[in-house]
Formats: structure tokens, sequence, C-alpha cells
């Protein structure tokens, strides 16, 4: 494993996800509390217009910030700013990303993607990684 504290503008994280599965999703909904039915039974998601059940937005979010989790005796993640690109549907790849765009003052700040398997990007953002003293 790399030391965060010694990356280089340009460096990556990159991690690819299993597949989505929908016991991710129901499993996701409980811890979240978010129950929309959208996101766990096809009818539903049909009924809302949906080719079929999407998985939540903070689920792919949440799955961003595992690529810091091995450098969390480095430093922490100050702050994490994303936008939702696409929707992400059972079965997909989802490829996480970051990439060392700058850094300052101890502050590291990555741009982040989660990428499908068709290259589309579903989130997009920032994340600034903060070193401890």
């Amino acid at each position: 494993m790399s030391i965060i504290t010694e990356f280089k503008i340009g460096d990556t994280l990159e991690v690819t996800l299993d597949p989505v599965s929908r016991l991710d999703l129901i499993k996701y909904a409980g811890a979240s509390g978010d129950f929309n039915p959208i996101h766990t039974i096809d009818a539903e998601a049909k009924n809302a217009g949906l080719p079929g059940i999407i998985a939540h937005g903070m689920w792919t979010m949440g799955n961003l910030s595992k690529l810091f989790t091995p450098y969390y005796g480095e430093g922490f993640i100050k702050e994490f700013k994303v936008r939702f690109a696409s929707m992400v549907f059972l079965n997909d790849m989802i490829t996480l990303r970051a990439e060392l765009e700058e850094e300052r003052d101890g502050e590291l700040l990555f741009n982040v993607s989660a990428v499908n398997q068709k290259d589309q990007v579903v989130v997009k953002g920032t994340v600034q990684f903060t070193r401890y003293e």
C-alpha cells in the first residue's frame, strides 16, 4: 500500500466494485433509512418510469469514500462534494477513481469519479483530504 502523504500531482487511486446487487441496495436502504421502493422493487421502479431499480445516489457516493479508507491513519476527508451525473442500475460494474489535482499546506485535493462499465460517469466531484499534523 502506498502512503497518501507521498502522492504527487496526477497520482491515482482506483477500485472496481463487484456488480451492484439487489442485496447491496436493500442493505443500504436499511442502513440509511431511505426505503424509496425505486431502489428495491422492480415494479415500483417501472411505475416511476425507470427501466429497473436504481442504486441510491448516496450509496455510490459512500462507496467513493472507500478509496480513502486505507489512509485514515494519515489524515481524514475534510470536504466531499459530488454531483450525480447518471443512474446506477443492478449489475452495473462501477469503477471508483481519485486523482490528486493539487497539494497545499497539508491539504490534498482529489478529483473523484464513479464510472460504469460503459465508461459513463455516474458521479463526479472532489475530495479534500487533510493530513494530520
